[in-house]
């Protein structure tokens, strides 16, 4: 198996000598080596999956986490209940910035919420974790339920309440995209939120929220 991560590290370092000068390694084709290396694996089972990508984390390189939580993600038919607590440390322990953030929670963790929405009384928990980052989630990790509208059992606007008046710019900005999202699905709820809340909300979530509305709607709702 370090055969696997031998052949990672001289991919990324092939990465590095061939992208143009003054530019980063691009997102994509990250994606594109994890999706090459996981084909190669033998054993694609999540017990044995997880504990490679814990060994990526543990590297804390953005690339490499961007390859172990595309790699989580792709065995999420086979996650049960018990992944909460691995994906929870995951958060804690290696989100330390808001593309690792968002990754994680639009897919891997989202898709976890999605399969087992019993487990919102937790994420309700995390929008008053003293950890930014896990405020943040809060939110977005409701994202991949709300944009496949299936999200019955859950509660954003639970979440907007709670991170209403948050500290952390980024949590702003986060449930402000949470409600962005739900704007495309139940746009009237949305609206009704915003009036009754436009007193209380932030600007910058306020503005977050309404990006996706009609010219009319977004008018009038910036004229509160």
């Amino acid at each position: 198996m370090n055969n696997v991560f031998e052949f990672i590290d001289n991919e990324i370092e092939f990465l590095n000598e061939n992208k143009p000068i003054g530019t980063h390694i691009k997102t994509g084709d990250i994606r594109k080596l994890s999706g090459k290396v996981f084909r190669m694996l033998p054993d694609q089972k999540i017990e044995h999956i997880i504990p490679l990508c814990e060994r990526l984390l543990e590297e804390r390189r953005w690339e490499k986490g961007v390859i172990a939580f595309d790699w989580a993600n792709r065995v999420h038919k086979q996650y049960t209940k018990i992944t909460y607590s691995v994906f929870y440390l995951w958060l804690k322990k290696y989100v330390r910035g808001w593309g690792d953030c968002d990754d994680f929670c639009t897919h891997a963790f989202g898709n976890l919420l999605l399969q087992y929405k019993e487990l919102f009384t937790n994420v309700l928990e995390w929008t008053e974790d003293d950890d930014f980052w896990v405020r943040r989630a809060s939110a977005v990790i409701l994202i991949p339920s709300i944009m496949r509208n299936d999200f019955n059992r859950l509660k954003p606007f639970y979440i907007a309440d709670r991170l209403m008046n948050d500290k952390h710019e980024l949590v702003l900005k986060g449930y402000g995209w949470m409600l962005k999202s739900l704007s495309q699905i139940n746009k009237e709820e949305v609206i009704d939120y915003l009036i009754n809340n436009h007193e209380n909300m932030p600007r910058i979530s306020f503005r977050y929220a309404i990006e996706k509305m009609d010219k009319e709607s977004h008018s009038f709702l910036m004229s509160l």
